[in-house]
């Protein structure tokens, strides 16, 4: 049996309501309609979006869809166990559900079966729901409590999530059991949530490594110099070895953020050498003598370094 996003086909997310659904789908039925859309595949769009919403308009329906979980559009797949055991013989026959559409899967539930079958109640999963979360680096570094406000078909509820130490930018936790109710006995649902790093002021981030730019004077860069940086747990003094040029990257092990593991990703300052904007009588006069003795010149070592890089 192919599987069928509809969620995907009406644009909108698992936990849309019921009015969001309508919504979606009557301006999707408005913009493919054969009578008013001219381009190619139209009215097979328009076909796609009315399936799509003869089931998630149908509380009996979605929960029975949702009960399948969330797949790829078009993967094979069959259905649960106790779908199997309650609809596979009676309902469709010998042949299985090999040749059955997923329509007429739900459709049996709804019209012959009402949630039952063989005098027994269908179990059914409950709904899993998608929802993000905006972490700043400190409390995904550090974990935290988030409280959702989780709304389904006996209302809304609010619950207090403990996110470990160690999520990333990008990172999708699973919380099982936490979504839906179940239906007729069935599990509940489960809930999927996003995270998303808040910018940060210093720190730019590389899944558990952090970044940052370092300035520093052209003295500190080219005799070297201890210099007090930042980390996401306080400041700490870093060695900058002599020779340090602008674009180098200093490593600091076990700086960065906790991997969730027992372990550190890394801290990295890149140096970024800052000349004076102006210069008093003295100073002009130490770097006119330093530019009178000094052999050093940058545009022939770039140019060498180039040559070498080829």
């Amino acid at each position: 049996m192919k599987y069928k996003d509809y969620y995907a086909a009406l644009g909108v997310a698992r936990d849309a309501d019921a009015d969001t659904i309508k919504k979606a789908y009557r301006k999707l039925a408005r913009q493919h309609h054969p009578d008013v859309s001219k381009d190619a595949g139209a009215e097979e769009r328009f076909k796609d979006v009315a399936e799509a919403y003869s089931t998630l308009k149908d509380p009996e329906k979605r929960a029975a869809y949702d009960a399948l979980g969330s797949r790829r559009g078009g993967e094979d797949f069959s259905p649960p166990p106790q779908w199997q055991q309650e609809f596979g013989g009676d309902s469709f026959g010998a042949a299985g559900f090999g040749d059955v559409d997923l329509s007429d899967l739900l459709d049996a539930l709804a019209r012959g079966h009402g949630g039952r079958a063989r005098g027994h109640t269908v179990p059914l999963r409950g709904r899993d729901f998608e929802t993000g979360v905006r972490l700043s680096l400190e409390d995904a570094h550090r974990g935290t409590t988030v409280n959702l406000d989780v709304t389904h078909e006996d209302g809304t509820r609010t619950l207090a999530v403990t996110v470990p130490p160690g999520v990333i930018d990008g990172q999708t936790l699973r919380l099982r059991g936490k979504g839906g109710p179940g239906r007729h006995g069935g599990p509940a649902g489960d809930i999927y949530l996003h995270i998303a790093l808040l910018p940060h002021a210093v720190f730019r981030t590389d899944g558990h490594d952090l970044l940052f730019d370092l300035a520093l004077a052209p003295w500190e860069g080219a005799l070297g110099a201890e210099v007090e940086v930042p980390t996401i747990e306080g400041p700490v003094l870093l060695k900058v070895p002599p020779g340090t040029s602008s674009g180098r990257k200093l490593r600091m092990r076990g700086r960065g953020l906790a991997t969730g593991a027992g372990g550190r990703g890394d801290l990295y300052a890149t140096a970024r050498i800052e000349v004076p904007a102006s210069l008093s009588d003295r100073e002009r006069e130490l770097f006119g003598e330093l530019a009178r003795e000094s052999r050093f010149d940058p545009r022939t070592t770039a140019a060498k370094e180039a040559t070498h890089g080829h």
